[in-house]
This record gives structure tokens, sequence and C-alpha cells, in this order.
């Protein structure tokens, strides 16, 4: 199965090795039928700390890094699958 890869920008970049990117989805409400925007925080690791806040970032899923990261900042472009 493949890991999921999102995209948001950096919120903080506060903690060492790791960045906190706000990812936002957008969908249709099942009944409203109005467009609704949901957002989510994600603790992602970025081991050289060469993003600040404010970059679009991709992240990709892995395996537990600590507590709460399960992420891994990928770059600031799409991964190809070559």
């Amino acid at each position: 199965m493949p890991k999921r890869v999102l995209q948001g920008n950096v919120v903080s970049d506060a903690n060492d090795k790791t960045v906190v990117v706000l990812v936002e989805r957008r969908f249709t409400h099942p009944v409203l039928k109005k467009t609704v925007r949901r957002s989510k925080k994600y603790q992602a690791h970025d081991e050289a700390n060469s993003y600040k806040v404010g970059d679009t970032v991709f992240i990709e899923e892995s395996k537990p890094i600590s507590k709460n990261k399960r992420w891994v900042v990928v770059g600031t472009e799409l991964p190809t699958g070559e």
C-alpha cells in the first residue's frame, strides 16, 4: 500500500528537527451541499531544520519517530515515483 502524501504550510519550527504542518482539506457537506474547509496539524520530522514558518511542504507517512511524529517532510515539490 502506498504511503500518503499531504501538502500543507509550516506553522511552527520551534522544536528541534520537527515542524508543525497545517493541512487543509475541502469537501462537499453531505447534507448542505456546501464546500466545507477542515484543517489539521501534523508534526513532521525535519532532519536538517531547513524549513521555516510559511513554507509550503509535502509530508509523507512513516513509521513512528516519536510519541507524536508519524510524518516526514519530503520537500517543497511533489515527490515522483521514479
